[in-house]
């Protein structure tokens, strides 16, 4: 299991486009990983969110790995959808690994490492629930900003709430 505060597991996947990403390749930025569907509803809904955010922090040094893990999903709908909805970088994770390494159970599951590597943040995006549809607190946003201002986050770990990851077809 990855605890939060300790350093997140290496991985390596490519890309849509075939260009293979290594987590490691990204120290010295505060990386958020986000376990993705093309097709689920919560995903769809949080991309819109987390763009909004994310476009505040990228000159910040502030980097999104969107991690593609639902088995039988089309390549070409996760494409389409990747650049409807602006996603800067989706990797594909076919065989679950990444997700079982990082025991992402739903799309979207959040995880954000520090600058040197450090899991700080494990859960939702926000508080949306099945009784509570629209949020009033944004989980990814509070962890983000904290570790911007050099502070851990107040909360470390949620359980994510999505749709789960299909592991098998």
């Amino acid at each position: 299991m990855i605890n939060v505060n300790q350093p997140a597991p290496d991985f390596e996947l490519p890309d849509l486009e075939g260009k293979v990403h290594c987590l490691s390749d990204y120290l010295g930025k505060i990386v958020i990983v986000n376990f993705w569907s093309c097709e689920c509803p919560h995903s769809e809904r949080t991309d819109k969110a987390i763009m909004s955010m994310f476009a505040q922090w990228r000159a910040q040094r502030v980097v999104m790995l969107s991690i593609a893990s639902n088995r039988g999903e089309n390549l070409q709908a996760m494409k389409n959808a990747a650049r409807a909805r602006r996603l800067p970088t989706v990797l594909l994770d076919a065989d679950c690994s990444v997700a079982d390494l990082f025991e992402a159970q739903t799309t979207p599951h959040i995880f954000v490492m520090d600058r040197e590597g450090i899991l700080r943040y494990r859960g939702p995006v926000d508080d949306v629930t099945f009784r509570k549809k629209t949020p009033s607190r944004f989980f990814l946003d509070e962890a983000v900003e904290s570790l911007l201002a050099g502070r851990l986050p107040e909360l470390a770990d949620s359980t994510a709430y999505g749709c789960t990851i299909v592991r098998e077809v």
